[in-house]
C-alpha cells in the first residue's frame, strides 16, 4: 500500500493504519488485504470481480469496510459487490472510493453494489468519493447501487462527493416490501469543468413502506449537474424527494424530481430549489471579519454538512 492509497483511504473511509472488524481493501483492481469476523463473512466471487459479504442474522453493532482505490492513470477498475444482511441485523457498511491520476491517462472506478436486506434488518451505508492528482487524465467514478428490502427493513444511505471527480454517473434503485424504509442523504460538490449525474428510482411495493430521498449540491466554476429522482407508490405508503442546489460562478443544475402514484393512499411529495448564495448571508459573515471568498466557503460547507 503506497502513500497515495493510504491518504485516499484515510479521506474516504477513515483509515488510520488499520481497520477493526471485517474489511476488504481493494487497490487498482486487486485485494490488498481482507478479514472476516465470526458474524460477517467476506468471500471472493467466482463468477465476477468482487465480493459476497454475508452478515449473520441478529448481528448488531459491527462495521464492515469495503473501500476501493485507483492510485494511477490507466487503471479501469470494475467491481461487483453483493451484501446479504440477515434478519434482525443492525450494521454499518463503509464503502469509500478514491481515484488518482498524475499523468495523461484516465483513472476509473465503477462499483456495482447490491443490497439484500432481510426482515427487520438495518443498514447504515456510508459512501464517500474523492478524486486526486495533478495529471490531465480524467478521474471518473460511476457507482451503481441496487437495494432490495424485505418487510420492516431499513436502509440509510449517506453519500458524499466533494470535488475532484471529473465525471460521475450515480445510479440508485430500491424496491421496498411492507413497512420497509429507505433514507438517502446525498451531498455533492462540483467545480471547474466537472460533470455529475444522479439518478434515484425507488419503488414502494408493500403497504406502509416509506422513502425520504434528499440531495444537497453546489455547482461551482463551469461545472454541470443533473439530478433525476422517481418514487413510485404502488400501495398505501409515504414518499418524499427533494433537491436543493446552490449555483456559484457559471455552474449549472438540472433538477427533475418525479412521482408516480398507483394507489389512492400513496402520499408522495417532491421539492426542488436552485439558487445562488444570498447576499445578506455573505454580508453578515463579512462583518465578522471574513473575506467574501471565506464567507462563501463557510456557507457552502454549512450547506453540505
Amino acid at each position: 500500500m503506497n502513500e497515495i492509497a493510504k491518504e485516499m483511504l484515510g479521506t474516504s473511509a477513515d483509515f488510520k493504519g488499520e481497520f477493526k472488524g471485517a474489511y476488504n481493501i481493494r487497490i487498482n483492481g486487486a485485494c490488498a488485504s481482507r478479514q472476516s469476523t465470526e458474524n460477517i463473512k467476506i468471500e471472493q466471487k467466482e463468477d465476477a470481480p468482487g465480493l459476497a459479504v454475508t452478515v449473520a442474522a441478529g448481528t448488531v453493532g459491527e462495521t464492515v469496510y469495503v473501500p476501493a482505490c485507483v492510485t494511477a492513470g490507466g487503471v479501469d477498475d470494475l467491481v461487483y459487490n453483493d451484501f446479504f444482511i440477515g434478519a434482525g441485523a443492525d450494521v454499518t457498511i463503509v464503502a469509500g472510493c478514491g481515484v488518482h491520476s498524475d499523468d495523461e491517462a484516465d483513472a476509473k472506478h465503477n462499483g456495482i453494489h447490491r443490497f439484500f436486506l432481510g426482515k427487520d434488518s438495518k443498514v447504515l451505508y456510508k459512501e464517500k468519493h474523492i478524486g486526486t492528482g495533478k495529471g490531465r487524465g480524467a478521474k471518473r467514478i460511476n457507482p451503481v447501487t441496487d437495494a432490495y428490502l424485505e418487510e420492516g427493513a431499513a436502509l440509510t444511505m449517506d453519500t458524499i462527493q466533494l470535488s475532484g471527480v471529473d465525471t460521475t454517473d450515480r445510479k440508485t434503485t430500491a424496491k421496498l416490501a411492507a413497512h420497509a424504509k429507505i433514507v438517502v442523504r446525498e451531498r455533492l460538490l462540483t467545480d471547474g469543468d466537472e460533470y455529475a449525474k444522479t439518478d434515484f428510482d425507488v419503488i414502494l411495493e408493500g403497504e406502509g413502506a416509506g422513502a425520504d430521498v434528499v440531495s444537497r449540491s453546489v455547482a461551482k466554476g463551469n461545472s454541470k449537474q443533473e439530478y433525476y429522482s422517481r418514487i413510485v407508490g404502488k400501495c398505501p405508503c409515504t414518499g418524499h424527494t427533494e433537491c436543493d442546489a446552490i449555483l456559484a460562478d457559471n455552474g449549472k443544475v438540472l433538477a427533475t424530481p418525479s412521482l408516480v402514484a398507483e394507489h389512492e393512499d400513496a402520499a408522495l411529495i417532491h421539492e426542488a430549489a436552485i439558487g445562488k448564495i444570498a447576499g445578506e448571508q455573505i454580508m453578515k459573515l463579512r462583518t465578522l471579519g471574513l473575506t467574501e471568498a471565506e464567507a462563501e466557503e463557510t456557507i457552502i460547507k454549512g450547506f453540505l454538512k
